[in-house]
């Protein structure tokens, strides 16, 4: 019998939330240079905004040293480190990445939402790439010298879901496509 059939009203239902990478990678699975991007993205940027308001985030270390104004507002930030005692105004700091899907997944539930995304760097995506659902690919028409790659997956092991094209322009680099794929199952 229903709790709600014997007073109590409904006992609240437990979200797996999807495990969703985010990243924009160059023609050569560039991701980064020298701590940051090596591109300007405008459009790239207001879609990653859109896209993570209100919903977890996870990054490493590097990711979070690299970020223009920290936290991210509008959701959790979730920085993983080995670095012990690291002080991040206004995160979470974890030592692995089991400890920030924890983290993340139960503040999911506290906010109701069915997605966490990881945001980088290349070590996190490796990392997190075998739990993921769902991959958002800005693919940039680009291949930048850089430092940071994003890894090798099996493509053959995505279904493609949606995608739109953005071409370059007065706040864009380079043209680019902006990708959703979901893991088959």
């Amino acid at each position: 019998m229903p709790r709600s059939d014997i007073g109590g009203g409904e006992m609240p239902r437990t979200i797996v939330p999807r495990v969703s990478l985010m990243v924009a990678r160059g023609r050569n699975n560039v991701i980064g240079s020298a701590g940051g991007l090596p591109w300007h993205l405008s459009s790239d940027l207001k879609l990653f905004k859109a896209v993570t308001s209100g919903k977890p985030v996870i990054m490493g270390r590097k990711t979070w040293d690299g970020l223009p104004r920290k936290p991210l507002p509008g959701r959790l930030n979730i920085v993983v480190t080995r670095q012990t005692g690291l002080a991040a105004d206004g995160a979470v700091v974890v030592g692995d990445l089991g400890s920030a899907l924890a983290r993340a997944f139960e503040q999911a539930n506290l906010d109701r939402v069915d997605e966490v995304f990881v945001i980088g760097g290349a070590q996190i995506y490796a990392a997190a790439m075998p739990f993921a659902d769902r991959l958002y690919l800005t693919e940039v028409d680009a291949a930048p010298d850089g430092d940071a790659w994003f890894p090798e997956f099996d493509e053959a092991a995505w279904s493609e879901i949606g995608q739109e094209t953005y071409p370059a322009g007065e706040r864009d680099d380079h043209d680019f496509i902006f990708r959703a794929l979901d893991r088959l199952k």
